[in-house]
């Protein structure tokens, strides 16, 4: 591949309204590559008006970014059954200008091997398997609502792992994410846990209307848990082919010194009609200091077009239970709301 030939075919797809989610720049000889991504702008406003500490904090409405982000996937086909890919992806702010930080964040950037017979292996910073594999029926939302392990737990760089191919309808999968203490002075920059390794595998069902998924993390104290495993099993049933229903549960057991117990069942769905689609979702969380609450989310969703869609979702993390006292208002004064557009490219 001639280095002039792939620049200018970046500009271009940069410079261009493509017709999907990605553009293809190159695509010769078994050797890929594609470019993607989205600007996504909105206005936010809501959501606690205290602080941990009881203070009153301002939760006026502000103009947000919201999680644009443009990346790379590459691939080259090594043999009939094995290739070799790629995976680059940057976040960046879009609602103001940024002088210092044009990509604030590298999202994910990984490289894997891939075998149709065997399997696939994957070594990078990626998202968690386990979000990939079993809490993936309740990640529908752009920004707030979703309230199982998202796509950092115990992964997010130093990670290898592996996920089997389709065997009728199952796939397991083991990630393996590595805390080191390379480098550090003995006994002066130490941390208290040393050095980790933190396992993360299940097992998922995926076949016809029927997903169904059980995992497990090893929720280590450097990765931000409390040193204890976490279980869930989370599955989604298409009802139509309009209509998706989601059910899960997921639970950490309680640490000694840590604390951080908490059991959690979510309850949701999803609509879709023409350009529209729909998201409600409730979880009730019992956690094992008695701070139980209850979260609700919902979102609406138009697409105008195959790259441009306009949006408006809803959140609330620690809901009023509902009685007869129950006031508009108790149920309103934490919820989190933001609507916004997104062009995808």
């Amino acid at each position: 591949m001639k280095k002039t030939l792939l620049a200018t075919a970046i500009v271009g797809a940069l410079g261009a309204s493509a017709a999907a989610q990605a553009a293809t720049v190159y695509d010769q000889d078994g050797t890929r590559l594609d470019i993607y991504g989205r600007i996504a702008l909105g206005i936010a406003g809501g959501g606690p008006e205290f602080d941990s500490q009881d203070r009153e904090i301002d939760n006026g409405a502000e103009f947000v970014d919201v999680a644009s982000r443009m990346g790379l996937r590459m691939s080259q086909q090594v043999t009939t059954d094995l290739s070799a890919f790629g995976h680059l992806e940057w976040r960046f702010r879009a609602d103001e200008r940024r002088s210092d930080e044009a990509f604030r964040e590298t999202r994910q950037s990984y490289i894997g091997l891939k075998s149709e017979q065997y399997g696939t292996v994957v070594g990078g910073n990626f998202d968690s398997f386990y979000l990939q594999f079993v809490s993936k029926p309740f990640d529908v939302y752009i920004d707030q609502g979703f309230e199982f392990a998202d796509h950092s737990k115990q992964s997010r760089g130093n990670s290898i792992g592996y996920y089997t191919p389709d065997l009728s309808g199952f796939t397991a999968f083991l990630q393996l994410k590595h805390y080191s203490e390379r480098g550090l002075l003995e006994g002066i920059e130490t941390t208290e846990q040393g050095e980790v390794v933190a396992a993360q595998g299940g097992v998922r069902y995926a076949e016809g209307p029927v997903t169904v998924a059980l995992g497990f993390v090893d929720d280590v104290v450097r990765g931000g848990g409390n040193g204890e495993m976490l279980y869930g099993l989370i599955g989604s049933y298409d009802i139509t082919d309009q209509f998706t229903a989601r059910l899960g549960y997921e639970g950490r057991d309680n640490s000694t010194e840590f604390g951080g117990g908490f059991d959690t069942v979510g309850l949701g769905g999803t609509f879709t009609t023409g350009p529209w689609a729909f998201n409600v979702d409730y979880y009730n969380i019992e956690r094992d200091d008695d701070s139980n609450s209850k979260a609700w989310s919902a979102g609406a969703y138009y697409k105008v077009s195959s790259n441009f869609d306009v949006f408006a979702e809803l959140a609330d993390g620690d809901a009023p239970s509902v009685n007869r006292d129950t006031t508009l208002g108790d149920l309103t004064d934490n919820v989190y709301w933001l609507t916004g557009a997104r062009y995808h490219f």
